[in-house]
């Protein structure tokens, strides 16, 4: 097996206006950055899923509430726009960095990738979770950027919840090193911040990802450098979900929480 290449990065997600400000943001920092992209999961199979584990009304609710969300993300373009230049970052796809895009991460298509490339470390954001098998065959740090604050707000939409439960001090999102579990790896860094009241459900993950530029960007520095310094955040570990679209109702007109 050849040796890591020193400072090459891969990201690998699975595309989206978020993650696309966060890796034009890297390469910046890092010339020889690679984008590994996956297929979104259909709708179809995502609900299933859901309905697995929580019911096929609660599934359908969750899916009311994603697209919703989607609908909003029209409503809150302007706000959007906003995030992206007070930041200074870039939502435009630049033709200079390499993609290579596979059906899922998961897929041999992937690995192979990765073997090739020899990346010094992986940054996943916005992506499906990697296998246990996948995971372990990644010779290198793999980490992700999750916009919640961890173990309280692991999974989903963390950020939202964090605003009903009334717990605004933890407001913000975690760099971590990925292992088996959902969000379960140790932390390298969090950020804590205060989204202003034009933000919603629509604008919580990208604001989260414009303000934590920083803390990604140390966290790969330290991979390249050999300085990771994981631990254990403190607080009660939840896993969150999309709330179902009554939910979502009820606090945005209860609480003016969207």
């Amino acid at each position: 097996m050849q040796d890591r290449n020193s400072s090459r990065i891969v990201v690998m997600t699975a595309g989206g206006t978020n993650p696309q400000v966060m890796i034009n943001a890297l390469a910046k920092h890092f010339p020889d950055l690679h984008v590994i992209e996956e297929e979104p999961e259909s709708k179809g199979t995502l609900l299933k899923r859901r309905a697995k584990r929580f019911g096929w009304l609660t599934a359908f609710g969750q899916l009311a509430t994603m697209v919703a969300s989607r609908l909003g993300k029209s409503v809150a373009a302007k706000r959007t726009q906003e995030i992206v230049r007070d930041h200074g970052l870039s939502a435009d796809p630049d033709p200079a960095i390499p993609v290579v895009r596979v059906p899922s991460l998961n897929d041999p298509a992937c690995h192979a990738t990765v073997t090739k490339l020899q990346p010094a470390a992986v940054f996943t954001i916005s992506c499906r979770i990697l296998s246990p098998a996948k995971l372990a065959a990644i010779p290198c740090p793999v980490i992700n950027f999750h916009a919640g604050i961890n173990p309280m707000y692991r999974g989903q939409m963390g950020g939202y919840w964090s605003l009903v439960e009334r717990d605004e001090k933890n407001f913000g999102a975690t760099v971590h090193l990925v292992d088996n579990g959902i969000d379960t790896g140790g932390t390298l860094y969090e950020k804590r911040l205060t989204p202003s009241r034009a933000d919603s459900l629509a604008t919580y993950p990208l604001l989260m990802t414009a303000a934590c530029i920083d803390i990604s960007v140390q966290s790969l520095e330290d991979a390249v450098n050999g300085t990771l310094k994981p631990y254990q955040p403190q607080g009660a570990s939840r896993l969150r979900f999309p709330p179902p679209i009554w939910t979502w109702l009820y606090h945005g007109i209860a609480k003016g929480i969207w």
